[in-house]
């Protein structure tokens, strides 16, 4: 049983939200310690639901590795695609396409969801197959589509033979051994310190701030909440349930993805994905699984008209009745869901040799 060591408490830093002290185990023999990495919670975030496994605490050190590691193309099999390649910081950490692009140009069947707020999550991907974050961190790696690694060991015996990496590892875990294993700790951790919160829009509904956000993103709200019924799935502070559901994407041109059916077998998850938050929603344009919408207002029509139907599409789907101006009125509140936490985010200025 490993032991653990208390290195602070929580404390509130004004407006800008919550700076949380993460408790590091006890390091056995063999290994080094890493400086503690503070994670700082922009205010509206409840630190309360950050998600870190005990196995795999924060430290400045792995941070630092797993941006490297992040942002490096030799983590691909004829080195042109990186992680930051799809996970783009000016399109909300999405790549700003419909669907995802990897290794020579090859074209995925679903959009780079957004990589920001991990922290707060367990299952990752839209239908949720992986996991934990440090499951997903490496699963793009051995897809023929994206990364293109023919295995694991392939892709490990690569980094291998970069000295610099195997330093930066023995200061991380104890000794210079590269496994899959510990890339996925190292970006994982990465992910973790890329946030969004503080945004206009918790400045006026938490923070009290009454000219945070203009009076039409106002009415908004107030629509959002509930004639237009989105906080049935986008719900909590990062404005989503973490549930999968079937709104009826490609069901109206015959290009359904089984989504979440492909995972579990479950014949009621079939055409369900995960519900994405909607924080930096307007950076983060195209829309849905399959980038099949440009603008917020296709995706507020979509759930005016109640989505497509089909035969697995869930219950919450159903027509709005919005008028147009409602319809804007929304739309505005959404684009006050803009944020901080993730803007000291950077590509590394050179990588290890």
């Amino acid at each position: 049983m490993r032991e653990y060591r208390k290195v602070g408490s929580v404390r509130r830093i004004g407006m800008l939200g919550l700076c949380v002290a993460v408790a590091l185990p006890l390091l056995s023999v063999g290994e080094t310690r890493g400086e503690d990495y503070r994670l700082k919670i922009p205010f509206g975030l409840e630190e309360s639901a950050v998600v870190i496994p005990a196995d795999n605490p924060l430290t400045k050190e792995k941070v630092e590795l797993g941006r490297l590691l992040f942002f490096d193309k030799r983590l691909s099999q004829d080195n042109t695609i990186a992680c930051a390649n799809c996970h783009i910081a000016k399109f909300a950490f999405t790549d700003g396409k419909p669907v995802s692009t990897g290794i020579r140009g090859q074209k995925g069947g679903r959009s780079a969801p957004a990589s920001f707020n991990r922290v707060f999550s367990s299952v990752q991907f839209w239908d949720g197959r992986a996991p934990t974050l440090e499951a997903q961190s490496v699963g793009p790696f051995t897809n023929p589509i994206e990364h293109g690694f023919a295995n694991y060991d392939v892709m490990n015996a690569k980094m291998m033979k970069i000295p610099g990496y195997r330093k930066l590892f023995k200061q991380v875990f104890g000794d210079d051994t590269i496994t899959t294993e510990r890339v996925g700790m190292a970006i994982a951790s990465f992910q973790r310190t890329v946030l969004s919160g503080n945004s206009p829009a918790d400045r006026f509904d938490q923070g009290g701030e009454a000219g945070a956000i203009p009076e039409a993103a106002q009415r908004g709200l107030v629509l959002f909440r509930e004639k237009a019924r989105c906080t049935k799935c986008h719900s909590g502070f990062n404005f989503t349930d973490e549930k999968f559901h079937n709104l009826g994407i490609g069901w109206d041109d015959n290009k359904v993805d089984l989504g979440r059916y492909l995972v579990t077998g479950n014949a009621e998850e079939i055409g369900a994905f995960k519900t994405p938050t909607l924080r930096e929603i307007a950076r983060s344009a195209p829309y849905m699984h399959d980038g099949r919408f440009k603008t917020l207002a296709e995706v507020v029509n979509f759930y005016n008209k109640g989505g497509v139907k089909n035969p697995h599409q869930d219950n919450l789907m159903i027509p709005l009745d919005l008028t147009d101006q409602e319809k804007r009125d929304l739309v505005e509140f959404l684009r006050t869901l803009n944020g901080e936490g993730w803007q000291h985010v950077s590509a590394p200025k050179s990588f290890p040799n």
